[in-house]
């Protein structure tokens, strides 16, 4: 199997690029909306309200908390998740940066 070569891409578009692909699974943005919608940290009911089980979410949880977007805490036996605010103000920026571009030639094929 071949590698990604994402080594061949800036910086900028690798990070653009994980943030579509965290953004690619409607699990993890239902997740980010929970916490959202909650305003604050959440310990273990993101299987009740999300319906996934448990492996499912935590497999979800890590991938978003890998690229930044979230964070969590240990408290007791469990962890607690929230987002990101420093994160999630810098993936803005970035992903406004790229989708705000515009085609400035209206008939190009």
């Amino acid at each position: 199997m071949g590698l990604a070569k994402t080594e061949m891409f800036t910086d900028e578009q690798n990070e653009i690029a994980l943030f579509a692909k965290v953004f690619g699974h409607p699990a993890r943005v239902s997740i980010l909306q929970h916490l959202f919608n909650i305003n604050a940290c959440v310990c273990g009911d993101l299987v009740n309200e999300i319906g996934l089980a448990q492996p499912t979410i935590s497999q979800h949880l890590k991938e978003l908390k890998h690229l930044g977007l979230i964070k969590g805490n240990v408290e007791g036996t469990s962890v607690c998740y929230c987002i990101d605010t420093d994160n999630w103000v810098k993936m803005k920026g970035v992903m406004l940066q790229f989708l705000d571009q515009d085609v400035s030639k209206k008939d190009c094929c």
